[in-house]
């Protein structure tokens, strides 16, 4: 069992949204090829929230909240009841199945604050865990935490369409080794893969067969492109006893400042939760509750612009780089890439290091997301269309600059 200096080791910070600041840089002047590139900076680390508009309204009922004191300010800790019952008809809409208000719904700080607590009431020392990999990488950092051992399953993502996809069979393996929960992102983070219904269902069954509890992260569901089809793992015909589901409007709603996200499923584990987050936080940030009122109340025609805002960028960004030779799996939901690098005179770390120094880029180092996948990048292209267009052809002028 790792002792507190090596758990916490493991939880590296340094690649965060921010932290760059905290950089120690002073080696790269040594191995720096060329000199700084004009432009404006762009951070690919989260979307931008200025070049994509929150909600419409939110401010505004963000102020009902304030106005309305004490009473919204000191919520129960699970979240105030009647934003709880709105919510929780909505989200039973869109995934298909029922959501109960009073027992099986959590409003969280961000969906990180849920996937905290979700793991945390589901994953204790010695537990397995079944992760996808690449995924969200605080899947693997929350696990490491709370004492529990990763199987990790591979995701194909790279490819023709008929060569991607989960590995099913080393996810069976993984059930059959002891895994007793699953945590996964759909769609996936990084890449922008969404499963496909065949999969979500034998992972459904799989799950249920194996008594395995399952932690489904489906922040980037509503942000599908094209013909993309979803289908919601709770809503599969036959389904695991212990289900949670994560949301939230914290990306493509571009409410990201006000923290908010939702866990719903299993009523005993959504009861755990609601005790480890007494402790933590004490809740969602009462007057920001107020805004997720607006969440899947948005005026009619806005979530589809938003939705052809974002292809929009994330076309133009693919063709500069699988035209360098940066191959680039194409996403079908979320803003996020994964643009692979060829081989570089530098390490990927100092790569990503040397593009914020000289490119005035901002990327996350794809180690990130699995062991297996430190030559790739992970760009949020959730930005100004024509700065991110700028800065895609920096990255690519910055790899000709230190290809092997």
């Amino acid at each position: 069992m790792p002792n507190i200096l090596e758990k916490f080791a493991k939880m590296a910070t340094e690649n965060a949204p921010g932290q760059e600041a905290r950089h120690d840089d002073g080696h790269l002047h040594t191995i720096m090829v060329g000199d700084v590139l004009p432009g404006e900076p762009v951070d690919f680390s989260h979307g931008d929230v200025d070049a994509h508009a929150p909600t419409p309204g939110a401010r505004e009922i963000w102020n009902e909240g304030y106005d309305a004191g004490g009473c919204q300010a000191y919520t129960e800790y699970r979240g105030l009841a009647e934003i709880r019952d709105g919510v929780a008809r909505r989200l039973a809409a869109f995934t298909g199945a029922p959501v109960d208000p009073v027992h099986e719904l959590i409003i969280t700080p961000g969906t990180q604050g849920a996937l905290f607590l979700a793991l945390g009431a589901t994953v204790d020392t010695g537990t397995k865990v079944a992760i996808i990999e690449p995924d969200y990488f605080a899947n693997r950092k929350l696990v490491t935490f709370f004492g529990g051992t990763i199987l990790p399953v591979g995701l194909r993502y790279q490819g023709a369409d008929d060569e991607t996809g989960l590995d099913l069979e080393a996810l069976e393996q993984a059930f059959q080794g002891g895994a007793e929960v699953l945590v996964f992102s759909n769609p996936n983070n990084p890449t922008g893969f969404v499963y496909s219904q065949h999969e979500i269902q034998a992972m459904a069954k799989l799950a249920a067969q194996y008594s395995v509890t399952v932690v489904a992260d489906q922040l980037y569901s509503r942000l599908l492109y094209s013909d993309a089809q979803f289908t919601h793992f709770r809503a599969c015909d036959t389904c695991p006893k212990n289900v949670i589901t994560i949301m939230g409007p914290s990306k493509t709603e571009s409410l990201s400042g006000f923290r908010l996200g939702v866990a719903f499923g299993t009523a005993a584990i959504v009861d755990r939760m609601e005790k480890l987050q007494a402790v933590v936080s004490l809740r969602a940030a009462g007057y920001n509750q107020r805004v997720l009122e607006t969440w899947f109340n948005e005026p009619e025609g806005w979530m589809a612009d938003r939705v052809a805002q974002h292809q929009a960028i994330r076309d133009d960004l693919l063709q500069i780089f699988n035209s360098a030779g940066l191959p680039t799996t194409i996403p079908q939901a979320g803003s996020y890439l994964f643009p692979r690098l060829p081989e570089l005179t530098v390490s990927p770390v100092d790569f990503v290091r040397l593009l914020r120094l000289q490119a005035g880029v901002i990327v996350t180092p794809g180690s990130e997301f699995a062991p297996w996948t430190a030559n790739s990048v992970r760009l949020n292209f959730s930005q100004d269309h024509a700065k991110a267009v700028a800065a895609a052809k920096r990255i690519v002028t910055m790899v000709e600059r230190y290809k092997q």
